[in-house]
């Protein structure tokens, strides 16, 4: 029954109308995340929680998802605007987070060296970015890293291996669904959230200068 309520709420008009009631939403299971950001989103929260000092000056790289966290210094920078692979701000911040960006650079090294030049001492970069998924060009899309691939980066970018925090999550139905281009709102009712290591959807890595 669930599934082909799923699928009336892909496909049917009717269903598609109601999939934009918040309320509806809810009642069935639905929740305002991807079902591929699900648990990374969790646990980035979870480490960026329990950072010490907590982080004052934050800067976000295209993308606000963190703006009401609580930050009180926040900053967001947008692509083509702002080009991390080109130059670093000359500003420093507590927290550098880039989410769902590095597969878009074409220099991902230089990237990853520009967001560690503007971390104040002891400061922390948060890198999220996708393994097992389609390719989206957002303009364009160029890379994809394990976990211990991502690990590795950032140690060639001068940040301790000693200090990196790293996770990663996927399950086969979630890749075999991002293959099928299906971008499913998480539902608990339908998405299983176990962890199959062999099939990662997303890596993420903590890392501190």
């Amino acid at each position: 029954m669930l599934h082909r309520l799923d699928d009336a709420l892909k496909y049917a008009p009717l269903w598609r109308g109601l999939r934009n009631s918040a309320r509806l939403r809810r009642a069935l299971g639905y929740e305002n995340t991807l079902w591929t950001r699900k648990v990374a989103d969790r646990e980035v929260r979870t480490l960026v929680a329990g950072l010490e000092p907590a982080p004052r000056r934050v800067l976000e790289i295209s993308g606000r998802v963190w703006q009401d966290a609580g930050f009180s210094s926040y900053t967001s920078v947008q692509y083509p605007a702002f080009d991390i692979a080109q130059a670093p701000l000359p500003d420093s911040f507590d927290l550098v987070i880039a989410e769902h960006i590095l597969e878009h650079v074409e220099q991902p090294e230089r990237a990853a060296h520009n967001i560690r030049a503007m971390l104040s001492p002891g400061g922390h970069a948060l890198i999220v970015t996708p393994f097992l998924y389609k390719v989206h060009d957002d303009p364009v899309d160029f890379t994809r890293w394990t976990e211990k691939g991502l690990r590795r980066l950032m140690v060639s970018c001068g940040f301790p291996l000693e200090t990196i925090r790293s996770g990663s999550w996927g399950n086969r139905a979630c890749v075999e669904a991002t293959l099928r281009r299906e971008f499913r709102l998480f539902n608990r009712y339908l998405h299983s959230l176990e962890h199959e290591p062999q099939f990662p959807v997303v890596v993420w890595a903590l890392a501190r200068r």
